[in-house]
């Protein structure tokens, strides 16, 4: 049986039309043990080695750590591959398994990756780097996606669009859409009215508000890693599984 494992970060970004240079792999797993025994064999067959803390065990990914390891096997050496199980703000990977996309690469084969809305979930973090990238995924579905009749679809686009002149066409384009998204988004609020500059300042608190939130969210999981680094008694088992 193979690893229950979803295709994220840059690597997933590139699958979705959005190029992203990437020398890592990121992947988010079911931290159920059985399913970490089939990784540690995966693991073990590209030599990979842990390069950071934490271990690889089911209680640190669930409360929302990373585990890095770097490979050394044959035609992957120096690969360095990031696992996690709990990302902020995204659903419990159960969720996130239910919604996967399946890709056909040459000369790999079907690769599971995570559907392009919970991959724009979690890109929102406190990295520079992450909100052109969160641009230019929406962007790379509305192109694809030009003739889509999905008010699904069409409701993510304007839930997520973050360049100020392709939001206001979206609420000129699709109005009543707009009007429910506009009740939660006040970016879509000011793009309804074609005030370019309002969301513009919408979509800056949007991220704000979202780097603030990343920056309180890895706050105890980076003391936590501090810890152990020097050496400290790790978090008691009773934590296990709880979030920060």
């Amino acid at each position: 049986m193979r690893v229950r494992a979803l295709l994220m970060g840059g690597q997933a970004c590139i699958l979705y039309g959005a190029a992203e240079f990437s020398r890592d792999v990121d992947i988010a797993v079911d931290a159920a043990p059985a399913n970490l025994v089939r990784l540690r064999k995966a693991l073990a067959a590209l030599r990979a080695e842990r390069i950071f803390f934490p271990d690889l065990e089911p209680g640190h990914l669930r409360r929302g750590h990373a585990c890095h390891f770097r490979c050394h096997a044959t035609g992957v050496e120096g690969l360095r591959v990031d696992v996690m199980s709990v990302m902020r703000g995204a659903d419990p990977f159960h969720s996130l398994w239910a919604r996967r996309e399946r890709v056909s690469l040459p000369g790999v084969g079907s690769v599971t990756v995570v559907a392009l809305p919970d991959l724009v979930c979690v890109k929102k973090t406190q990295r520079d780097k992450d909100w052109p990238m969160l641009r230019r995924l929406v962007e790379a579905d509305m192109t694809r996606g030009t003739r889509s009749r999905s008010n699904a679809r069409r409701t993510f686009w304007l839930q997520e669009c973050r360049t100020p002149e392709l939001l206001v066409r979206l609420a000129e384009r699709f109005p009543a859409l707009a009007r429910r998204v506009a009740e939660t988004r006040p970016a879509v609020a000011a793009a309804f009215v074609g005030r370019l500059r309002a969301v513009e300042r919408c979509l800056r608190v949007e991220e704000d508000r979202e780097r603030a939130a990343d920056r309180r969210y890895w706050a105890p999981l980076r003391r936590e890693l501090e810890q152990w680094r020097m050496g400290r008694p790790r978090p008691a088992a009773s934590t296990a599984g709880t979030q920060p």
